[in-house]
């Protein structure tokens, strides 16, 4: 049995639409994100070989390509979770205690949509832009992460990811980076992503 698979979407392919159409969808997912899992798997059975002969030199070679693909496949089923369709409240921000936190630590929830797309929009190649809670400031960060870089990396609470790789939007969008990010803001899952910063305020 592989040790990693493939999550199910919370919603069918064409649930997002029309923001995300069904094409968009399955090609990033069946193609793109199953991908990653498939070589995952691949190099982390190599690794485990590797370990077993206690062959040092391959073992340090194979962590590279288990970070980027381990790090396409666990940014990617985050991504799904912080998408919804608009029938089910997508793009819906209440003024609860996220909206709240937004507010005291961006000056307003504006000031942070402008940021985050501008941001997101300024990512130099490759890469994923994130909402995330600092533990030990005890404030929200807005950060970017190269190619398939966690947040774990940088030791803060990932609430809300955006997948700003080009296969996440070319084949609608183009070029046009930021009219993606816009529209994808209004299928952001803010229930899922203010449920993950309560739990991380406790």
């Amino acid at each position: 049995m592989e040790m990693f698979q493939l999550p199910e979407l919370p919603y069918p392919l064409h649930g997002l639409e029309p923001v995300l159409s069904k094409e968009m969808v399955d090609l990033h997912y069946n193609k793109h994100h199953r991908g990653y899992v498939a070589n995952l798997n691949t190099f982390m059975d190599k690794y485990q070989e590797a370990k077993e002969k206690k062959d040092l030199s391959s073992l340090i070679i194979l962590q590279s390509s288990i970070q980027f693909h381990g790090g396409g496949h666990w940014n990617h089923s985050f991504f799904w979770t912080c998408l919804a369709p608009s029938s089910q409240g997508g793009g819906v921000m209440t003024k609860g205690p996220l909206f709240q936190a937004i507010e005291k630590d961006f000056g307003s929830f504006d000031r942070f949509y402008e940021k985050f797309i501008m941001d997101a929009s300024g990512v130099f190649g490759s890469g994923w832009c994130w909402l995330g809670y600092n533990p030990f400031t005890k404030h929200l960060e807005i950060v970017t992460t190269q190619n398939h870089g966690t947040l774990g990396e940088k030791r803060l609470v990932p609430l809300l990811v955006v997948d700003v790789w080009e296969h996440a939007y070319y084949l609608k969008y183009k070029n046009l980076r930021s009219d993606y990010l816009k529209s994808l803001w209004t299928i952001i899952n803010w229930s899922a992503v203010e449920g993950r910063f309560i739990k991380s305020v406790i």
